[in-house]
């Protein structure tokens, strides 16, 4: 199975690759089985996801999926970012090999554990 160019690009120019020193929310995943981890920080600001950042140690498609799913809550509100489904972001790169799909349920359960933990950091305030 070939990769999709959307894949491809993703994965060889990731987009909100990095660290995240401040972020309101981290969130961070993994999957033992295929070794892929995946860690995503947001900096929300009067309820909109700001800035997204990732860390991901996983093969291409993990790669792909998490900066994929970084560019759609971008800019978005919180709770909608609790919306983006593994499905969605499969879309957005239009298509993954079937057994490449844990990588977009990966991604889609990073941001939100970002979520929740941004919304336990505020409780605590």
């Amino acid at each position: 199975m070939l990769y999709s160019e959307k894949v491809m690009d993703h994965f060889t120019n990731p987009r909100n690759m990095g660290k995240m020193e401040d972020a309101d929310g981290i969130g961070q995943v993994g999957n033992a089985k295929c070794g892929d981890i995946m860690k995503m920080y947001i900096k929300v600001k009067d309820g909109v996801i700001e800035d997204v950042k990732f860390n991901t140690f996983g093969c291409g498609s993990a790669i792909a999926s998490s900066s994929m799913a970084t560019e759609m809550i971008k800019g978005k509100p919180v709770e909608e970012a609790l919306k983006l489904s593994n499905q969605a972001v499969v879309e957005a790169l239009d298509g993954l090999p079937a057994n490449k799909i844990h990588c977009s349920v990966l991604a889609e359960e990073a941001v939100q554990a970002a979520v929740e933990d941004y919304y336990k950091k505020q409780a605590e305030k």
